[in-house]
């Protein structure tokens, strides 16, 4: 059996830092003579920490109305140092943005993997709400919002006036 953990372990993965190292071919995809950098090599690092809940929150309010805003502002979140802006992040190389992103997202417990994603598909719940959705016209937060006792209802409701539309025809 597991031991138990407490909440200051729990808030304690919140405080960790990272190191990760940049590819040079991010930064500069040639040296002016038209070469290259190795493959693989490194031009530096950055310092990066997880993303906790209230930064995911701040960021989904922030970038409402631009998707592509809500990764600039993830990666300026988890970013230690160097510390950038807004708009300093903004102007970075996109694959540097993306390459930070999926780093960031890693270490905030956020990215799936193949197998991953395929549970999450498959898994009842997720199946459930995407029929709510579908069939009420319900965003995903609204149905995120549902307790799995009124996500029961709904769908036994549905499923009833299925029932009853085929009887009437």
């Amino acid at each position: 059996m597991l031991p138990q953990l407490t909440a200051d372990e729990l808030l304690a993965g919140a405080a960790l830092t990272y190191k990760v190292g940049i590819p040079a071919a991010l930064v500069r995809p040639d040296d002016g003579n038209g070469s290259a950098p190795p493959s693989g090599a490194l031009i530096g690092e950055v310092t990066v920490r997880p993303l906790a809940l209230r930064d995911i929150e701040r960021v989904a309010r922030a970038a409402k109305e631009q998707r592509l805003l809500t990764s600039v502002l993830m990666v300026q979140q988890a970013l230690v140092a160097p510390a950038m802006t807004v708009d300093q992040v903004g102007n970075l190389p996109a694959g540097v943005v993306q390459f930070l992103l999926q780093r960031i997202n890693a270490i905030s417990g956020l990215s799936l993997d193949a197998d991953g994603l395929e549970q999450a598909v498959r898994a009842p719940l997720s199946r459930a709400c995407f029929v709510l959705s579908r069939e009420f016209g319900w965003t995903p937060a609204e149905c995120a919002e549902l307790t799995v006792g009124q996500v029961l209802l709904y769908l036994e409701m549905l499923a009833r006036n299925g029932a009853a539309g085929e009887d009437s025809a």
